[in-house]
């Protein structure tokens, strides 16, 4: 096994988390994952009360170490959920893409309940902030992620907040991460561990409509679009700093670039959007995901996942040592 300070930290026997995905990670994908020996997590931002009493709820019967991931910006909106989440004693709560005072407030909650807490970061300036705050361990993602993120990419980002971390909590490298490669790199710069978003969207025990999985195993990098229109059809009122990775669809080379008009006809477009959505029309719902997108073409289990990381990880890792002689 890679024995890390996150290893360590959290008593989990691999240092690879699953990402809190929304609509996508649910209790099915965490509680394989940390079955397997990592870090699994629900993604409960953009839930209901009744979707935290089914997944959070059902992850925790399961038992081990598991975690919850939360959009602090959307539980602001959602009066009781945090509360609600709370009750059900995540050992780890994930907290992302939330502002200074709202890293602060989170960070000290969680803490107080007794859970260990990792926020993400996706510059040096957030990394200052959530060490201040109190977090326990930094989910440091690049610019290479699926979904939602910022402009730096992960390669130089890591080292420059290992930088300031300086050793004191544990960083976990997020944005490029599919495969025992990636794991092994971002231990050689530091980290102590990966978070996977794509890898684990196409498992079997991902919350992905069949629809999503079958664009995104079809689909390939260059058919990647950096967007805010499903934010805008959605009326999410995400920072403007962060955009949306999706694989390119006809909404998406629609409405691109096109925000303030979309915004302008959200009343006559959301309704249409809302039920493509709800038949999984492929040409019109978001399809979030990485630049590893060439990387991973099939759907198998998390649980395989997590293993075959870990095995090309160590056989990488022993390669590179065995690179390495002595001076005479």
């Amino acid at each position: 096994m890679i024995s890390t300070k996150l290893t360590e930290l959290l008593g989990i026997d691999h240092p690879i988390v699953s990402a809190p995905m929304g609509s996508v990670s649910g209790a099915r994908l965490a509680g394989t994952v940390t079955r397997a020996g990592g870090l699994g997590l629900v993604g409960v931002s953009y839930g209901d009360a009744a979707f935290i009493d089914e997944h959070v709820a059902a992850t925790a019967e399961q038992g081990g170490v598991w975690g919850v991931g939360c959009v602090m910006f959307t539980f602001d909106e959602r009066p009781g959920l945090w509360d609600k989440v709370l009750g059900y004693a995540p050992p780890v709560i994930a907290l992302s893409f939330g502002d200074a005072d709202q890293v602060r407030r989170y960070a000290g909650s969680a803490a107080a309940s007794g859970a260990q807490v990792m926020v993400q970061v996706h510059d040096r300036e957030q990394a200052a902030v959530a060490l201040q705050a109190g977090a326990s361990v930094l989910a440091v993602q690049g610019a290479e992620a699926g979904g939602h993120h910022k402009t730096q990419a992960t390669l130089p980002l890591i080292p420059a907040v290992l930088d300031i971390v300086q050793g004191t909590v544990p960083v976990v490298a997020a944005g490029g991460f599919a495969d025992g490669r990636g794991l092994a790199a971002a231990l050689a710069l530091g980290a102590d561990g990966v978070m996977m978003g794509t890898r684990f969207a196409l498992t079997e025990e991902s919350m992905g409509t069949a629809g999503f999985k079958t664009a995104l195993v079809s689909g390939a990098t260059a058919d990647l679009v950096d967007t805010r229109s499903f934010d805008v059809v959605r009326g999410i009122p995400w920072d403007e700093m962060y955009t949306a990775r999706s694989v390119s669809n006809a909404f998406t080379r629609t409405w691109t670039g096109q925000d303030a008009e979309l915004a302008a006809r959200r009343a006559e477009i959301e309704p249409e959007w809302t039920a493509a959505v709800a038949r999984d029309d492929t040409g019109q719902r978001a399809l979030f995901a990485g630049e590893v997108l060439d990387l991973v073409d099939d759907v198998r289990s998390a649980e395989s996942v997590v293993r075959d990381t870990v095995r090309d990880a160590e056989t990488i890792l022993f390669d590179l040592a065995g690179r390495v002689t002595s001076a005479r």
